[in-house]
């Protein structure tokens, strides 16, 4: 089925729900490495989605309500979003789909308040959802 190809300055969308923690998400953006254009924006290819990172992002994760930071990135595209059928620069080109899978990385542990010590939150790694939002209209593929 066609969709709409992914292009430079397109956002990546992380939902805040990841698992037992609730993470503050902020958006990022994509930066393309195709060798064509829509709209004057290079493409991405596969391998595009590895570049988003974005650190410093404040969770929870009951018990443990004591804010910690961590690190969001993509672990996973859903198959609808890597083309079939078009490639540039002899990889897939990434397309909006559905939800691709993310990970967050705890850098600093949520804290669960404790006497005589806070306990912390003891895992370092959660995974949650996010999807990709484009502001090309015009060029799809499959």
């Amino acid at each position: 089925m066609l969709d709409f190809i992914l292009i430079t300055g397109d956002l990546v969308i992380f939902n805040p729900i990841f698992g037992k923690a609730i993470v503050v998400v902020r958006p990022d953006t994509l930066t393309g490495t195709g060798k064509a254009t829509v709209n004057k924006k290079t493409i991405c290819i596969d391998g595009d989605e590895n570049k988003v990172i974005v650190p410093g992002c404040p969770y929870t994760s009951p018990p443990f309500v004591t804010p910690g930071t961590g690190t969001l990135s993509i672990q996973s595209l859903a198959p609808n979003q890597k083309a079939r059928r078009v490639k540039s620069r002899g990889k897939a080109v990434l397309l909006k789909g559905t939800t691709f899978t993310a990970k967050f990385q705890v850098m600093v542990p949520a804290m669960q308040p404790s006497i005589p010590a806070p306990i912390p939150d003891p895992l370092l790694l959660y995974t949650g959802t996010g999807t990709f939002m484009t502001t090309n209209f015009r060029a799809k593929a499959t």
